[in-house]
């Protein structure tokens, strides 16, 4: 398990570019036998107290996941702004967690609250946009759920393979300026 702590607001940007799947050898969009497979990038926003254990201890016990997911240790998931949220997506994820307490748990009181209230109003922001509120998600944990981390992890991962690539992954967004770009050639040539 790769993690990187949040000591800026690049972390989302960091996690997005390196992480467990890349060191696992996955590009994201790759060619296997001629056909494109799609390797998600999710970015999981885990406090330090609970979820971030659980993610420990899901290593701990060796438990299997995708190499999907990038974690990123914050201090409590009431500190994850809605701008961070979004700028994941921006800098190119798939899908994005935030793991908290258990509600009523947390050590820094209304944290996990204040996190929930963030992920809906940040949800609303992907549906309007376009992006769809289900490639983001909030979860909580404690400290001893490392099965439910590794469970989460993959259902995850499902969810977003089940949607497809973010249309605004850079990945993408060079192939529709491509597309766009030899379609505007076509229509030069025809005049």
């Amino acid at each position: 398990m790769t993690t990187q702590k949040p000591e800026t607001a690049k972390a989302a940007e960091v996690a997005v570019g390196g992480g467990a799947a890349n060191a696992a050898g996955a590009t994201g969009l790759a060619n296997v036998a001629g056909a494109p497979e799609f390797m998600p990038k999710i970015v999981a926003f885990c406090c330090y107290y609970c979820a971030y254990s659980a993610a420990d201890l899901a290593g701990s016990l060796r438990l299997q996941y995708p190499p999907t997911i990038r974690v990123i240790e914050v201090p409590c998931s009431g500190k994850v702004d809605p701008v961070i949220l979004l700028r994941a997506f921006e800098e190119g994820a798939d899908g994005v967690y935030v793991a908290g307490c258990m509600e009523g748990d947390c050590h820094f009181l209304k944290g996990n609250f204040r996190a929930k209230k963030r992920v809906q109003a940040v949800k609303k922001i992907l549906d309007q946009i376009g992006l769809g509120g289900q490639r983001l998600e909030m979860f909580n944990l404690s400290a001893a759920m490392g099965t439910r981390f590794a469970e989460i992890a993959t259902d995850m991962t499902r969810r977003i393979e089940e949607l497809g690539p973010s249309p605004i992954r850079p990945e993408a967004l060079a192939a529709r300026k491509a597309a766009a770009g030899a379609k505007e050639q076509g229509e030069v040539k025809t005049r």
